[in-house]
């Protein structure tokens, strides 16, 4: 896995089971602070289960997560999030009757250093925290995701294609040291994938976010991943630069069931 002080996240052995079917067997892999670190895999592969295990929606029965030199293995959801690891789902999971401020502005709660005092009266300190945060979502998230126009619209009112970026907004109020995107493009068409392909980007190299990505569509994968780790029924069977994996036997199999099949669903 290379030396491990490179590493900003590692996963070490990570072993999770329901019942009787194992949906991961050992993983390990590790991200470097800066980079874009894309997991993918056929349909029940593990790769959700793997950013649940990091940001402890579920507990894995062996190994480790370590976090810029911290062992968060065992720290509850809102203790990750506090560190810096920010999350999106595969469904959007958004407050659908608030509006889209309100929703941007609940993420960043959370980082909120103020008092109970200082805040019951709204003075000094928490009004000078707030006003900053509200600057850093009014000016930086709303401006780099593009939704000045849709601040003050109820989120159930918008697209799904909106609701996702909305979602993403919400991610980044958390100020995010790494950010888990789950799918992130999926049930778009093709001019929004490539907007949150975009965005990613702009995320990852303005803002010097490391973003570990699961995502189906081998295009967004193969354009803007450093490196990609794939499983298949719970186990890691290759990791690398996209280029390799295009070109892996193993990774062609797992997707196709044939090796001597096009490589097209891996983006070629």
């Amino acid at each position: 896995m290379g030396n491990k002080e490179e590493y900003q996240l590692r996963v070490e052995d990570i072993h999770l089971a329901f019942g009787g079917l194992q949906a991961l067997d050992g993983v390990s892999t590790g991200i470097k602070k800066g980079e874009i670190f894309s997991i993918i895999g056929p349909n029940g592969a593990g790769k959700t289960c793997l950013l649940n295990c990091i940001n402890h929606f579920y507990h894995p029965e062996k190994g480790k997560i370590i976090f810029e030199g911290q062992d968060i293995t065992y720290l509850k959801p809102h203790r990750i999030a506090s560190l810096g690891i920010a999350r999106t789902f595969q469904n959007v999971e958004l407050f659908a009757h608030m509006t889209v401020l309100d929703n941007i502005k609940l993420g960043g709660h959370i980082n909120m250093k103020s008092g109970f005092i200082s805040g019951g009266i709204y003075y000094g300190k928490t009004r000078n925290e707030e006003m900053a945060f509200r600057k850093h979502v009014e000016e930086d998230i709303i401006d780099l995701l593009e939704i000045e126009q849709i601040r003050k619209s109820i989120v159930h009112s918008l697209p799904y294609g909106l609701q996702k970026r909305v979602e993403l907004a919400r991610a980044l109020a958390i100020k995010p040291k790494i950010l888990l995107l789950d799918e992130p493009a999926t049930g778009m068409n093709l001019e929004e994938t490539e907007d949150i392909a975009r965005f990613i980007l702009d995320i990852n190299e303005e803002w010097e976010v490391t973003i570990i990505l699961i995502e189906h569509d081998m295009g967004v994968v193969m354009d803007i991943s450093d490196r990609v780790c794939v499983l298949d029924f719970g186990i890691k069977i290759a990791e690398g630069a996209p280029e390799e994996i295009r070109h892996n036997e193993h990774v062609i199999k797992a997707y196709l069931g044939e090796e001597d099949l096009t490589y097209s669903r891996l983006g070629a």
